[in-house]
């Protein structure tokens, strides 16, 4: 099946890493694959790529040879798939080190990832994540024979079974909901009458609690609880710092890492990783001299991130919040 999924930023994501035929790179979110594909022409077959997707029918979609039959053994059994110069992992990307070691790749000469979800994963309605179509609460990116830790946790979990406070710290930490209190409140009072089980029941319950003069706006007025929920149910937060932390350490002197957010949460937690990682010392200023010897481990190309043209975002709604910083290796 194809992809339906538009690839943000991808011309200037391409540039940004700077590749060459040969080079090492890692896709650590293929989704649609869009990226992917550019990249893979890029290095060409002295190139290795490595594409990471929790979802196994994202790598299912992207991979031009049936993946089961090239599944590469590994003792942490993460699914990984192999042919030629192309490794497609099933995991999140998270684990990236331990997945590199597994390869025995010790560095990288670029990393992209993109936060956003996948089209195909939002206009699946069985996998709930979309507030315009019914289906089950789900929300997890997960589709993987290989259940990770995090991924028993659904968002009916997550509606139904998490106290008031702890609903309303979400919508209002990871969906910078406005109504925050209001929409907790008013599920609570919801599931007390019975479980919240399917994504219309949910958004129902979400334009209760919202005043009418704020229900015709140019957002939708669920958006912003469906993303916190979205991200509370895979640990996003949690796993980008991760992520960005082991890619630093990973990529070769002068690799690149490019990352696209569509989340103030996100961007915030990249750009702080770079600042501090290109910082060097952090003696205290009244020190005349430095004495941590702390030295710079990147250095910030993008003292702006890199927004989508009006163009893309005239072609591509879903890109208007998309935001790309990147950095070098020193």
């Amino acid at each position: 099946m194809q992809s339906i999924h538009k690839s943000v930023l991808l011309n200037e994501s391409i540039e940004a890493l700077d590749l060459k035929p040969g080079s090492v790179v890692v896709d650590a979110t293929l989704g649609g694959g869009g990226h992917s594909r550019k990249i893979i022409d890029k290095i060409g077959e002295a190139g290795i790529f490595v594409g990471f997707d929790r979802d196994i029918s994202a790598l299912e979609k992207f991979a031009e040879f049936p993946i089961s039959n090239f599944q590469f053994p590994n003792d942490l059994q993460i699914p990984i798939f192999k042919k030629d110069n192309i490794y497609l992992v099933g995991c999140n990307f998270s684990e990236i080190k331990k997945v590199l070691e597994i390869l025995k790749i010790k560095k990288v000469n670029a990393i992209l990832a993109d936060f956003g979800l996948s089209s195909d994963q939002l206009d699946d309605a069985e996998r709930g994540f979309s507030f315009q179509s019914d289906g089950p609460l789900n929300m997890r990116m997960g589709k993987s024979p290989r259940m990770l830790s995090n991924e028993e946790l659904t968002a009916e979990y997550v509606v139904n079974d998490y106290p008031e406070t702890s609903l309303e710290r979400i919508f209002r930490d990871f969906g910078e909901e406005h109504f925050a209190k209001r929409i907790a409140r008013k599920i609570v009072e919801k599931r007390n009458e019975g479980r919240i089980k399917t994504t219309t029941e949910l958004v129902k319950v979400i334009s209760s609690a919202v005043p009418e003069k704020f229900k015709h706006q140019k957002v939708h007025f669920a958006t912003r609880t469906f993303q916190a929920l979205r991200i509370e149910v895979n640990k996003e937060l949690e796993s980008i710092e991760k992520f960005l932390s082991d890619s630093i350490d990973i990529l070769e002197k002068e690799g690149r890492l490019a990352v696209i957010s569509f989340h103030s949460g996100e961007d915030r937690i990249a750009k702080n990783t770079f600042r501090e990682n290109a910082r060097g010392c952090i003696c205290p200023k009244e020190f005349p001299v430095c004495r941590c010897e702390n030295k710079p481990r990147v250095k910030i190309l993008t003292r702006k991130p890199i927004t989508p043209s009006e163009e893309e975002i005239n072609d591509n709604a879903r890109s208007r919040s998309a935001k790309m910083r990147v950095v070098e290796k020193i």
